[in-house]
């Protein structure tokens, strides 16, 4: 009886063996995935990205209407700096609200841009803002 457990005892050694060693190629295969990946970055890094164009329709300048030009002035100016120009005016003049930082309050100015409204959130401004432009 003796003969027969150590053939069970040798053929589990065995298999363990083969286990490990299987684990043993695994853990070996990857580095070398890590290695292409590496590589396919480098191929992929000579790419440069273009520089962004502005779109033309942002960058026409427009005149503003009497109202506006109170604020931003009377000399036609792109519609991006419209906007920055009355943010200025906005944070200048302490005009959003405290709790809902989204609500600009309007005073006097403000109210003619904004169509007579008392506040405003910032999403609607840009489009009323675009009501006085030309």
């Amino acid at each position: 009886m003796a003969k027969k457990t150590t053939k069970k005892a040798t053929a589990k050694k065995a298999t363990a063996k083969k286990a490990t060693a299987k684990k043993a190629t695994a853990k070996k295969a990857a580095p070398k995935a890590t290695a292409k990946k590496a590589t396919a970055k480098k191929a992929a890094a000579p790419k440069k990205k273009t520089a962004r164009k502005p779109n033309a329709a942002f960058m026409k300048p427009l005149t503003p209407s009497a109202a506006l030009a109170e604020i931003v002035g009377a000399s036609p100016l792109p519609r991006t700096e419209v906007v920055k120009k009355i943010w200025v005016y906005i944070k200048k003049h302490n005009l959003q609200d405290a709790k809902n930082r989204r609500t600009i309050n309007a005073d006097d100015k403000l109210k003619a841009v904004f169509a007579g409204k008392k506040s405003v959130s910032m999403f609607e401004m840009t489009k009323l803002v675009s009501n006085h432009l030309k």
